[in-house]
């Protein structure tokens, strides 16, 4: 009798452990996010705070091109938009995300460049954008020379100002913070006389009914930014993935109307959607 309770005691314990074994694989998956489709989630890094791009609206819903981009892509690798955990993946943190496998992808206003494809991987490009610089609608900017003893404003992690200061205005005061919306406000208030980042970020901020008026762009094309998906150094297959997904997204009008959807308030002047694999200089 004794024996018997210790067999039927043996058998339950093992129904829990292969259980509680089978939950743990299902959260491993889930995390993840392994671009098959087979996880729960896919979690995708974006900014939080690029009106037009990337934006957590105030009801906790994101909106913008990269937001789009990313959404149409997470689709074609078998997730459906409520299967999306957004990450917000600021400038500077962008490659230590991708390495520490935070996010599977980051679709963040992510120019690609010689000095990170040594850190990680890209798709696409998906956008060719310019820098540019905003200033008060009564500036007399009218050229990057003219910064010169003037406050620049920039993010943290960014190469936009340090361009204009090696390049063109050399005795500009450069100021970063860790987020465009410190350096619009700084700009709006009179701490620094100019924002210089893509021209594609500048519009939508611009166009924001908070701003609107206030700010101009000085038009100028001061670099090409080729956006590119970031994906972890050596995920090829994921890289192979995302750029089918981009292409198909060009080929169908999906990428067309999301830029008109995201850009036209502001009269955003936009490049024809760039070739993958082709990096404008």
């Amino acid at each position: 009798m004794k024996l018997r309770k210790a067999t039927a005691a043996a058998a339950a314990a093992l129904v829990l452990s292969l259980t509680a074994t089978a939950c743990g694989g299902d959260d491993g998956d889930g995390d993840s996010g392994s671009g098959s489709g087979g996880g729960d989630k896919i979690k995708i890094g974006i900014k939080y705070d690029q009106p037009g791009l990337g934006l957590k609206e105030p009801d906790g819903s994101f909106s913008g091109f990269d937001v789009d981009v990313a959404t149409y892509v997470a689709k074609e690798l078998g997730y459906e938009a409520d299967r999306i955990e957004w990450v917000e993946t600021k400038s500077a943190d962008r490659e230590n995300a991708l390495a520490r496998g935070d996010v599977k992808f980051i679709a963040a206003t992510y120019s690609i460049t010689d000095e990170r494809k040594a850190k990680v991987d890209f798709a696409g490009p998906y956008l060719l954008a310019h820098q540019d610089l905003l200033v008060r609608a009564d500036s007399d900017i009218a050229e990057g020379t003219d910064l010169n003893g003037k406050k620049l404003c920039s993010v943290t992690g960014s190469t936009s100002a340090q361009n204009v200061k090696d390049e063109i205005a050399p005795d500009a005061q450069l100021k970063q913070n860790g987020t465009y919306s410190e350096c619009i406000a700084g700009l709006q208030s009179g701490a620094v006389d100019a924002v210089t980042t893509d021209d594609s970020i500048l519009a939508g901020f611009a166009a924001q009914e908070q701003y609107k008026g206030q700010f101009k762009l000085a038009g100028l094309k001061l670099s090409n930014e080729n956006y590119g998906v970031g994906v972890k150094k050596g995920d090829t297959e994921t890289v192979n993935k995302i750029n089918d997904a981009l292409e198909k997204m060009v080929s169908d009008g999906s990428w067309e109307t999301a830029v008109k959807e995201n850009f036209g308030p502001a009269n955003y002047k936009n490049e024809q959607a760039p070739k993958i694999g082709q990096i404008v200089q």
